[in-house]
């Protein structure tokens, strides 16, 4: 009876702390919309941003204050973004999740949208020595949907190579880290293998496809009909359009399973996978199947299955960073990996960029173009 009693109050005791961290997280949710709001920016710039949760419709361009540089940053004149899934998980705030984890419970903490950028240089700091007024750089940085960006010189910015150009540029940040991370570092990906990629033609998948092949992979990509010849001419081997084929019932053994949508039960990927294969998931679902846990719901299954089966079972968390970006920069230049972008909007059409996103049918990229 004293266990019993102990365990309530454990259980108790834990279940207060839940409700106190949730009413704190309640009420210390805000953001700086009325600050904003309270007079006309000194030095203005136009910068899309967001007060509330919600659809794409939330999206406003707003003149705001233009960033100073710090002693140790960089003040960059957007040229191009692009967008990602990434982006509307955060108007959305979706999985619910990620509210209580800290992106803020009732309303956006960070009110600026947008990470992916390419740009030219227009002040540094005093102590940034490896970057000069007039550079042509790209990175990842929160806010990049607007005139101006301030990034950090020791952080995920780099110089942009002379032969691409700043709409190209401004596709890498997350797509293509993503898909360089998920072939070399959770695929772990050897000359000869086969690798296959299931979303082949998204904006992380056609970077996927041209990165295997560049670590020496047999590739397969997964896509629709009118995706084939845009998958294969990137280099893929073999090109599988799910409308007509499933590729889950193939004979074929894969090394690595790449899955870019997450539309599969776990144990169809495992099931064409060899037995030391390796299946790495790359998030997943639409604005629709996000929950409260979204994609997350496969990592769990991968977690309670993974000490039972030879098999690798992963989830990988991209992180945008220096080397990375320049390792993909030098494969551009040297023309063994491209940007494929599908369609252009200006900053003004931004919500209009993210409604078209969210339907899961861009080929490859979507850019922002910021006059």
């Amino acid at each position: 009876m004293k266990v019993i009693r102990i365990l309530k109050w454990t259980a108790g005791a834990i279940l207060l702390v839940l409700v106190a961290a949730f009413l704190v997280a309640w009420v210390t949710s805000s953001n700086d919309c009325d600050h904003r709001n309270a007079g006309p920016p000194s030095q203005p710039m136009k910068a899309i941003v967001y007060c509330d949760y919600g659809s794409p419709d939330v999206l406003k361009l707003a003149d705001i204050e233009k960033p100073v540089p710090n002693d140790n940053e960089l003040l960059i004149r957007v040229r191009a973004a692009s967008v990602n899934p990434f982006d509307w998980h955060y108007v959305r705030g979706a999985p619910y999740v990620g509210r209580l984890m800290g992106i803020g419970l009732r309303k956006p903490k960070e009110i600026r949208l947008g990470v992916d950028y390419a740009g030219t240089v227009e002040a540094v700091g005093k102590n940034v020595n490896q970057f000069k007024p007039g550079d042509e750089v790209f990175g990842g940085r929160t806010g990049a949907f607007a005139q101006y960006v301030r990034a950090r010189a020791d952080r995920a910015v780099v110089l942009k190579p002379a032969s691409v150009t700043f709409e190209q540029a401004a596709s890498v940040p997350i797509a293509a880290l993503t898909a360089l991370q998920a072939v070399r570092d959770e695929g772990k990906v050897q000359p000869g293998q086969k690798v296959l990629i299931n979303g082949a033609s998204g904006g992380v998948g056609t970077f996927a496809v041209q990165i295997a092949k560049v670590f020496g992979a047999e590739v397969t990509g997964v896509c629709s009909t009118r995706n084939v010849e845009i998958v294969r001419s990137l280099g893929a081997d073999r090109v599988i359009d799910y409308t007509r084929e499933d590729f889950t019932k193939s004979t074929t053994r894969y090394d690595v399973v790449l899955d870019l949508i997450g539309n599969r039960p776990l144990l169809e990927n495992r099931r064409v996978l060899t037995t030391k294969g390796i299946y790495v998931l790359v998030g997943g679902g639409g604005p629709e199947d996000q929950g409260l846990i979204g994609p997350l719901v496969q990592p769990v299954k991968e977690f309670i299955l993974s000490p039972f089966v030879s098999q690798k079972l992963v989830m990988l968390f991209a992180e945008l960073n220096k080397k990375d970006l320049t390792l993909v920069g030098d494969l551009m230049q040297a023309g063994k990996v491209k940007a494929v972008i599908d369609r252009r909007y200006k900053l003004s059409e931004v919500p209009e960029a993210l409604r078209y996103l969210e339907k899961g049918h861009a080929r490859g990229k979507v850019v922002i173009t910021v006059d």
